[in-house]
């Protein structure tokens, strides 16, 4: 998870852990975290819950810093959906025009858009 919405990583976290699907949640707070993380964990995550708008490093910055950053066989691995309150039509179209994003959401997210997201991404 990429917000630097304390609350709404709370919430999503228990979404996830609600699907029962054994996985580990970890939170950043901001893009330049999240890079730092994809770039030092021995792990390669495999879904990115990314926000929009962030302090330091927003969501449209961590693309463009992932396309460059992070090698092509982690990205294969990976599937981003961006999630937002906004309402701006500017950033669903960008967001569908990215290659790296999958899905765009908006907000507040919930179990059963979970659960949706996770039954069209993976084969658990």
């Amino acid at each position: 998870m990429v917000d630097d919405d304390h609350s709404n990583n709370f919430l999503n976290k228990i979404f996830i852990d609600h699907l029962g699907l054994n996985i580990e949640v970890d939170i950043t707070l901001n893009g330049k975290e999240a890079l730092e993380h994809i770039h030092h964990n021995l792990i390669t995550p495999c879904l990115i819950i990314l926000d929009i708008k962030m302090p330091v490093m927003d969501g449209w910055d961590f693309l463009d810093s992932y396309e460059h950053m992070v090698p092509e066989h982690v990205k294969e691995q990976i599937v981003i959906v961006m999630i937002t309150i906004s309402k701006e039509e500017e950033d669903m179209i960008m967001a569908r025009k990215n290659p790296y994003v999958a899905e765009y959401i908006q907000k507040p997210l919930s179990d059963i858009k979970f659960s949706n997201l996770i039954k069209r991404h993976f084969t658990w």
